[in-house]
Formats: structure tokens, sequence, C-alpha cells
């Protein structure tokens, strides 16, 4: 129960993932790339010991229905916390749910048993930040990590280096740094909300945003390695060109992306 490692990960449906590869890509194609990446990713962390494994899925706002007779569709307990969470708006209609047959049942057939699995909650990404580290530690979790699902290359030894910076090196926060400015992993040793507050989120300042956040709340910040996350056809053209060793991470979705890549016209 020592440390718990959160994958944030979306249900690959075509114009849902992956939408700045589409075009070139096609919106099923760039699905089936991201499908991939998520099986890479999940393999990967596997190998991780000590370590607990989690997946915090989002369902596709197209998946938003009202309840009608027959439709798989949950109501939220009375315990549960429903002020962010997207499964029910009284404001709106009283009886406006999330089928729960869509994420949640792609996400059980994709992962491992042992894999916790439970729903992205929050209106903004510091919201759904906030609620995932608090999940972990009132699990009992001493160290929590979350990391993105757009590098699919990424090693586990890198994950694993940040947990140690937490629980050995004196690092209060850990933050691995993507070329664009952003971030594809942060970890903490305990919540800290305010960290996430006041971000301006999809932009090159991202990084830095949180590390003046993190001195103004006197956290000691531990940077990992830079690695690039694949958004762009771009990214993954270069992506493409870097072929994983035998034993590296990312082999399933680099032989999607070559083969998606040679499909496409020379013209792009």
């Amino acid at each position: 129960m020592a440390a718990l490692l959160i994958i944030f990960a979306k249900e690959p449906l075509p114009g849902q993932v992956k939408t700045r590869l589409s075009p070139p890509l096609s919106a099923a194609a760039a699905a089936r790339l991201y499908k991939n990446f998520l099986e890479d990713i999940l393999e990967e962390m596997g190998r991780l010991t000590d370590l607990s494994l989690a997946l915090a899925y989002t369902n596709s706002p197209s998946r938003l229905n009202f309840f009608r007779r027959g439709e798989p569709c949950v109501r939220p307990g009375r315990w549960a916390n429903t002020r962010f969470a997207p499964t029910f708006n009284p404001l709106l209609n009283a009886t406006q749910y999330y089928t729960p047959a869509t994420a949640l049942n792609f996400f059980k057939k994709l992962a491992p048993a042992d894999v916790l699995l439970f729903p992205q909650e929050g209106a903004d990404l510091s919201e759904r930040l906030v609620h995932a580290f608090d999940r972990g530690f009132i699990g009992g979790f001493e160290t929590v990590l979350v990391r993105n699902s757009d590098s699919p290359d990424l090693p586990g030894e890198v994950v694993a280096a940040g947990r140690r910076a937490l629980e050995t090196h004196g690092a209060d926060l850990v933050l691995g740094p993507n070329p664009d400015g952003g971030y594809y992993l942060v970890g903490l040793k305990k919540s800290q909300p305010q960290l996430f507050q006041g971000i301006s989120w999809s932009s090159p300042n991202v990084l830095a945003d949180t590390l003046d956040r993190a001195r103004e709340l006197s956290l000691s910040p531990y940077l990992l390695p830079s690695w690039p996350d694949i958004d762009t056809i771009a990214d993954l053209r270069a992506f493409a060109a870097r072929p994983p060793l035998p034993d590296r991470p990312g082999r399933g979705s680099y032989r999607c992306a070559r083969e998606l890549l040679a499909a496409l016209p020379t013209k792009n």
C-alpha cells in the first residue's frame, strides 16, 4: 500500500481521442493508435514492483443520455461525492446520467484484474488531478503518482525514479517534463490541491506555472528526464523514426504508427 500510480486515460472512440492527429489520420485510425498506447502503457507499468496501479478513465461526452427503460444507466449512491462528478446534474434533468456500459466496460476488458478502475471527477484538469490524488491518499497510499497516456514508450524505470525521489530523496513534488512545456507525470507525498490552481492548461507554460505554484507552497520539486508526448503528426513521425529496443516499451504503438503512416498519401 506504499505507492500508487494512476494512469489518466480515455475510452478510445473515434473523434474523441488524439484529435490533433486527424487529419491526416482518420478518426478511426487515431483511436486505434491510442488503444495501442494504452496497451503498451499497461504492459510496461504492470512490470513495476511494489507499486499499485490504477486507471482513471473518462466517458465520452456523447455518452451522456437521458434515462430510458432498458438503458444501462446508474444513479450515484447517497454516499457518492457528486460535487464535480458528471454522472448527475439536477439543473439539467433529474434523470440524466452517464451510461457505465462504455468506458468502464472497455477498461475492465483492457486492464488486468488487479488494476483499480475509477472515473475522473472534475470540471477541468485541475479538479480531476485533485480528486485523483485524494483517492490515492484516502485509500492509504503514502506516495501517489499520476501519469498521462500520450507517451507509450515511457520506461517504467523513469516512473520508479520519480517514486524514489519522493520516498528517499526528500522531494515533495516530482514532475516529468515534456519538450512542449507540459509534463507527463506528477507525484506527491500528500494532497496539495492548491498546486493545481491557476495553471494555464494546454499551453507551453504548464510546467513553469506548476513550478511557480510549488515555490509559493514551499514544495521541493524534483524533475525527471524530459520525455515527449505524441500529440501531432510530427510527433508521430518522430516516434516512428526511432524504433524501440527489443526490451523497451512502446513496441505495439510503434508498429501501429508505422503502418498508419505508410498508408497515408505521399503528400502528407
